[in-house]
Parts: structure tokens; C-alpha cells; sequence
């Protein structure tokens, strides 16, 4: 499955018991030797009173707190293997995501935006860069830029990831540009992954904070390097945000079985 070019390998774990390895995550992910993908998702049963849980990977075999690509992508395969309801919920280690859906657009809330950290100014190998910092689920920093098509994605986006400031969970890293019409474009660059298609927490945090900074509205339409729209809606009062929502779509591309 993809969310907005953020591309999945989902499978239904309730009766295998899978418990897969970094090295067998890695083998899947693999665009080369494997099937090609961003992650891995586990379908679940739930320990709690949601209606399902979720095991997360990165593609490079580390556990993921949350994503908001894959957790509209989840939505809907949950959705496939349910009886078809249009809204359900499952459990993630950033907490109990709740997801509406309506055919191939999925809107997914996510937890409570913390850790706000406005203004910081960090020295890198372009120089001295003020970073702004949420964590919308995973930590996210952003960084505005004049022209995302023309941003050092890879090269700035690593060295930011693994700065020291950051230290030791690291951050995912996301390129900002302001639009005349009032959206923005993200370009982000993943923990365990590198830069990808779209990021729906990476997005969700740059509309944030874009709506902190330059007064956007609700909702931020959000075009990420895929060349799809994202929404990012919430609840603001003053510096507090609530209620945040991602909305975007969730794509089925085929399905099929590989030995691991």
C-alpha cells in the first residue's frame, strides 16, 4: 500500500505470530531483494480496548512510535478485514489512533502535539540554522526554506537527524516552503529511511508550526514531493493545538507472499 508515495508492506499478524526480525524487516523493505517499501506494518489484536493494535518497522528494522502515512494505509486494510465500518481504532506506541474513512481518503487524528520548541538555532556544515521542533508522535524538526525543490534534502537533512542536539533519539527533518496561496511543500527526511515520498507526521508538524509562526489556518493543504495534497486540520488556542488531523490517501497496490 502507499499514502501519499509513503509506500507499506502490511500484513495480518493475528493468527501467525509473527515476531520478525531487523534483518527479515530489512530483506522486505529491500526495493532490490526484496518486495520495496518505507515499513513494515503488523495488523493485531488489540491489548487494550481499541479495536486493533499495530507493530510498526522501519525499513531499516527499527520499531517506529508512529506514522501518519501508514496509519491511514493501516486504517484501511484494518478496515478490509473488519466488516467494512467506516471509522475504527488501534493501538500504537504513541497511543490509540482513531481513523474515519471514505472510499481512498482516510483522515486519521493524532496524539496530542508536545515538546513545541520554537526558534532554536543549531551550527551545521551550511552554517548557523534556526530549527524549529514538535513532536507530533515522533520528533519533527522544521526548517524553512526558500525553494524545497533546490533544499540539501539528503546531505542537511542527515547531518540534522543525527545532531548532537538531538541526541540520543535523533529527529526526523523537514524542508519547508512557504506558498503565496497559503499552502506549503515538505520535503522530509526519516529516522531509519532517509527521504520519502511524504511524511504524515513530518507534515502534520510543519503545518503546526506553520500555523504557529505565520498564521496559517485550519486546514494547511500540504503538497508533498509525491506531488499529492495532504490536509493537516486542528484546534488552536493561542499557542495550544488540539484535535489534530491528518487527511490524505490510502492505496492499495497489490497483494501476494514472499518467504522471509
Amino acid at each position: 500500500m502507499n499514502g501519499a508515495g509513503n509506500d507499506f508492506v502490511l500484513i495480518d499478524n493475528r493468527a501467525l505470530g509473527l515476531e520478525l526480525t531487523s534483518e527479515q524487516i530489512q530483506k522486505i523493505c529491500h526495493r532490490q531483494r526484496g518486495v520495496g517499501a518505507d515499513g513494515v506494518l503488523l495488523l493485531r489484536l488489540a491489548k487494550g480496548d481499541a479495536d486493533l493494535g499495530w507493530d510498526f518497522f522501519n525499513r531499516d528494522g527499527s520499531e517506529g512510535e508512529m506514522c501518519g502515512n501508514g496509519a491511514r494505509c493501516f486504517a484501511r486494510f484494518a478496515q478490509r478485514h473488519l466488516d467494512g465500518r467506516e471509522s475504527l481504532s488501534f493501538e500504537t506506541l504513541a497511543g490509540v489512533i482513531e481513523a474515519r474513512l471514505d472510499g481512498e481518503s482516510v483522515t486519521v487524528n493524532l496524539t496530542p502535539p508536545q515538546d513545541f520548541r520554537i526558534g532554536e538555532r543549531i551550527n551545521t556544515s551550511a552554517g548557523e540554522l534556526e530549527i524549529h521542533s514538535v513532536n507530533t508522535g515522533v520528533p519533527h524538526a522544521v526548517l524553512f526554506v526558500d525553494d524545497a525543490d533546490k533544499a540539501m534534502v539528503s546531505e542537511l537533512g542527515h547531518e540534522i537527524r543525527h545532531h548532537e542536539h538531538y541526541a540520543p533519539a535523533g529527529t526526523n527533518v523537514n524542508f519547508v516552503q512557504l506558498n503565496g496561496d497559503g499552502s506549503i511543500r515538505v520535503r522530509t527526511f526519516e529516522r531509519g529511511v532517509g527521504e520519502t515520498l511524504a511524511c504524515g507526521t513530518g507534515v502534520s508538524a510543519a503545518g503546526l508550526i506553520t500555523a504557529k509562526l505565520h498564521g496559517r489556518g485550519s486546514p494547511v493543504r500540504v503538497r508533498v514531493l509525491s506531488g499529492d495534497d495532504l490536509g493537516v486540520a486542528f484546534e488552536q488556542d493561542g499557542d495550544s493545538f488540539a484535535n489534530v488531523q491528518l487527511t490524505g490517501p490510502a492505496e492499495f497496490v497489490y497483494s501476494g507472499q514472499i518467504e522471509i
